[in-house]
C-alpha cells in the first residue's frame, strides 16, 4: 500500500504565539498544458485518490456522448459541485431531475444535511428531514443519471460496472494519461479511481490547455472549465473557498476541492494545472496550499484579501481575539 506520507514535505506551519504549533506535510506540482510536471514538492508519483476534485472529468462522458448536448453551463457548472444544499442547489437538482422526468428517489448518493446555514434552518424549523437533493454530489449524480439514460443503461449507475463508471474510468484513463490502479467508494457511492499526483496535475494541465474547435474532447474539456469558474456559486457556495477563490480572480481559473485535502487549480490563460494532496487530510492546509500556488504562478494577487485570509489567516479566538496564523512554506 501507498504511504501518502512518505516523502512529504512540510507545506503549511500553523503558529500560535511565537511558536510552531501545528504542521501540515504533503505534495503538490504544478503541469503545462502537455501534462509536463513543471514544479513539484514532496512526491509526484504519489498515488492519490481525486475525489471530488475531479469530478470535472467525470462529467467529460456527458458532453462527449451527447447526452448533455442540451445542457446550460450553469448546469454543467453544477455537474462538477460540491456544493452546500443551499436552496440554489436543492432546486438545480429538483429541476435537472424533472426535466428528465426523474425524481429524487432516482439518485444514488445519499441523503445530507446541508452546510448552507440557512438551508439547515429552514429544515430545522419546518422539522422536516434533508433528503439527496442536499447531497453535495447531487449535481454530478444528476449528470450521471443523464448520461446512463443515453446509453439505454440501468438505474444503478454507481455500480463500478455500470456503463456510466465504464465510461468515466475510461475518461480518467485517458486524460490522466495512465492505468488506474483501482478504485474507492466515495462519500456519495460513486467509485473513485486512483492515480499518481502528477498524472492528475498532468489532466488539469490538459485541461488548462484545452480550447473550443479543437476537437470533441477538447471543447468538453474547455466549456466544464469555462463554465465552473463563471459559475463559482454552483461549484461550492457562499463562504466556501473555492467559490471565493474563483470569484477574486474573476472568471479566469477554475479551481475545485476534495474530500481528504486534494485540491486542484486549472489556469487556461497561463496553460496550467495544479494538483496537491496533503498526507493528514487537513482541509484548512490545502486551501492555503492551493492559494499560495496560485500566487506563486501569478494567477491571484498576493494581497488579495481571500488570498490572505487562505494563506495566512489570522486564526482568532471565540472573542475575536488574534491568536496565530498560518505560513505556507513552499521553499
Amino acid at each position: 500500500m501507498d504511504r501518502i506520507s512518505g516523502d512529504a514535505v512540510d507545506l503549511v506551519q500553523v503558529i500560535r504565539g511565537d511558536r510552531v504549533e501545528s504542521v501540515h506535510r504533503g505534495h503538490a506540482v504544478i503541469c503545462d498544458g502537455s501534462g509536463a510536471v513543471i514544479e513539484s514538492w514532496g512526491a509526484p508519483g504519489v498515488v492519490i485518490y481525486p475525489r471530488s476534485s475531479a469530478k470535472m472529468i467525470q462529467a467529460l462522458p456527458l458532453l462527449e456522448s451527447g447526452a448533455g448536448r442540451d445542457l446550460d453551463d450553469r448546469q454543467l457548472a453544477f455537474a462538477c459541485a460540491s456544493h452546500n444544499g443551499a436552496a440554489i442547489h436543492r432546486e438545480a437538482a429538483a429541476s435537472w431531475l424533472a426535466g428528465m422526468g426523474l425524481s429524487e428517489s432516482d439518485l444514488r448518493c445519499g441523503s445530507q444535511w446541508p452546510d448552507d446555514r440557512p438551508e439547515r434552518d429552514r429544515l430545522i424549523r419546518a422539522e422536516d428531514a434533508p433528503c439527496q437533493l442536499h447531497n453535495n454530489c447531487s449535481g454530478k449524480h444528476c449528470g450521471f443519471l443523464m448520461l446512463g439514460r443515453h446509453l439505454g443503461a440501468g438505474p444503478d449507475y454507481v455500480d463500478a460496472a455500470h456503463p456510466v463508471q465504464t465510461a468515466v474510468r475510461a475518461a480518467f484513463e485517458e486524460v490522466t494519461d495512465m492505468d488506474s490502479p483501482g478504485y474507492g467508494i466515495d462519500g456519495c457511492s460513486a467509485p473513485n479511481f486512483a492515480t499518481r499526483l502528477s498524472a492528475f496535475g498532468g489532466a488539469m494541465g490538459r485541461f488548462a490547455a484545452a480550447r473550443a474547435g479543437g476537437g470533441t474532447r477538447a471543447e468538453a474539456m474547455a466549456r466544464l472549465v469555462a463554465a465552473m469558474a463563471t459559475h463559482p456559486e454552483m461549484v461550492a457556495g457562499e463562504t466556501r473557498a473555492c467559490t471565493d477563490l474563483m470569484r477574486a480572480m474573476g472568471g479566469r481559473v477554475a479551481v475545485k476541492t476534495g474530500a481528504e485535502a486534494v485540491y486542484v487549480a486549472i489556469i487556461p490563460e497561463l496553460d496550467r494545472g495544479i494538483a496537491l494532496k496533503i498526507a493528514d487530510g487537513g482541509t484548512r492546509a490545502a486551501e492555503a496550499v492551493i492559494a499560495a500556488l496560485l500566487v506563486r504562478i501569478g494567477a491571484l494577487a498576493a494581497d488579495h484579501p481571500v488570498a490572505r485570509r487562505l494563506t495566512h489567516g489570522p486564526i482568532t479566538n471565540r472573542r475575536e481575539i488574534v491568536t496565530g496564523r498560518y505560513e505556507v512554506t513552499l521553499g
